[in-house]
């Protein structure tokens, strides 16, 4: 028996298809991501884990406004730290909400 956020096994996967997760983000199973984001980061692995590709895509839409609104630099240390909390906070957490500021582009 599979718990929501459990890896399939390799034979699992073999017989299955894409490998599933229980996605926290979307609360549904759906395919997984192919590999770990932020390799060596402990939130890298929760991430591959217990999100879906899917809900992966949309967190990749909101970290390019978050990153083009606040400007932010992610070669500064102190950039990546804020990102990865409102990624902690986007999938684990209550949620991240877009800038304040932020517009949505006019829809032609």
């Amino acid at each position: 028996m599979r718990y929501p956020g459990s890896m399939a096994t390799e034979s699992e996967g073999a017989k299955a298809g894409p490998r599933t997760v229980f996605c926290v983000k979307l609360r549904k199973e759906l395919p997984g991501l192919q590999q770990v984001p932020f390799e060596g980061h402990p939130i890298g692995q929760r991430i591959y884990e217990n999100v879906s590709e899917q809900a992966w895509k949309m967190w990749l839409d909101q970290m390019r406004i978050i990153m083009n609104e606040y400007r932010l630099n992610l070669a500064d240390p102190h950039a990546q730290q804020a990102l990865i909390q409102l990624m902690e906070q986007y999938f684990f957490g209550e949620g991240a909400a877009l800038p304040p500021e932020y517009e949505p582009p006019a829809q032609a």
